[in-house]
């Protein structure tokens, strides 16, 4: 079903404020916003022009939220938080992934090392960061304290519905974070795989040293590619789908046949390149068992929290499918 403007109102101030007090707050103002439409309605308007009326005159949901909640909106003065605070949020969000963009395709086509590129963006990222935040925030600051004129509102223009967000599904929106998550982080293992074939600039040792043994190529290693690719339509399907059992099942079929290999190469002395060793020095005296160890369990341990992981997002995910049916 298509939200309402009521629907939209509400769900503009609830997320504004703390979880624990959003509840109450939807039931207060659906509340509020029903008595005063019915008012309305008593006096000979339509719905929708009722519905209008009454929403603007609310006025900004954040702000009438904020006015709940006792929490002040306020930079030096409240006049303009709201408008600062929304332009502040616009302008990192467009011009923070830009910068760190620009500074890192210039580095990369400059020949710099892989470590230059991401250490320069990063840099660049969090300088930005702070221009816009000191400037913007700085310019705001003087706007407060300068009069607008007469008849004249400055920056705080007059709020209206059309300033309404679209309501956003919680659970799809954590899907989507998910996905987002396991998609970037899944690409960079597989470009990992590929490029440590060429060695390691940032490691001295390997710079031209590959660390995995090239002979898996022979299966292995595109064996391991191909069921990261697999990961990436399963985290597709999570999203599209949602989870159910049986894709807590593939789940955990996709976790044994990466760990299994993976630990099976690695035990066995097949998984490292004997050169990259040799460069490293490995072994390295008496920790070289309990490397070893530490990484078995490793490996062990987060495809057990991600099985694990799985069921309890599979439960809870059919828990809320009966609670709604």
């Amino acid at each position: 079903m298509t939200a309402t403007l009521t629907d939209r109102y509400v769900w503009a101030a609830a997320r504004s404020v703390p979880e624990a007090q959003r509840r109450e707050l939807e039931r207060e103002l659906r509340e509020r916003i029903g008595d005063e439409t019915d008012a309305l309605l008593d006096q000979g308007s339509s719905p929708e022009e009722a519905e209008r009326a009454v929403l603007t005159e609310l006025g900004d949901p954040v702000a009438l939220a904020a006015g709940y909640v006792d929490r002040p909106l306020q930079l030096i003065g409240p006049r303009y938080y709201l408008t600062w605070w929304r332009l502040l949020k616009l302008l990192l969000a467009i011009v923070v992934p830009i910068s760190a963009v620009g500074v890192a395709l210039g580095k990369a086509i400059s020949g710099a090392p892989i470590g230059d590129v991401i250490g320069s963006a990063v840099v660049v990222s969090l300088s930005v960061v702070v221009h816009i935040g000191f400037w913007t925030t700085l310019v705001f600051a003087v706007l407060e304290r300068s009069p607008a004129p007469e008849g004249k509102r400055g920056l705080d223009a007059l709020w209206t519905l059309d300033q309404l967000p679209a309501t956003v599904e919680p659970v799809r929106t954590s899907r989507l974070a998910d996905l987002i998550a396991a998609v970037f982080f899944l690409v960079v293992f597989a470009v990992a795989i590929v490029w440590q074939q060429f060695g390691i600039p940032w490691v001295p040792q390997l710079e031209s040293v590959p660390l995995l043994d090239p002979a898996l190529w022979s299966f292995w290693l595109p064996y391991f590619i191909a069921i990261i690719g697999l990961e990436i339509l399963f985290a597709v399907a999570v999203y599209a789908i949602g989870w159910t059992w049986w894709l807590a099942g593939v789940n955990v079929l996709l976790n044994l046949a990466f760990t299994v290999p993976a630990l099976w190469l690695l035990l066995e002395g097949r998984l490292f390149n004997p050169d990259a060793l040799a460069a490293m020095g490995w072994p390295w005296g008496d920790a070289g068992p309990i490397v070893v160890a530490v990484a078995v369990v490793t490996v062990v341990g987060v495809a057990i929290a991600d099985v694990v992981d799985g069921v309890v997002k599979t439960w809870r995910a059919s828990r809320e499918r009966r609670t709604a049916a």
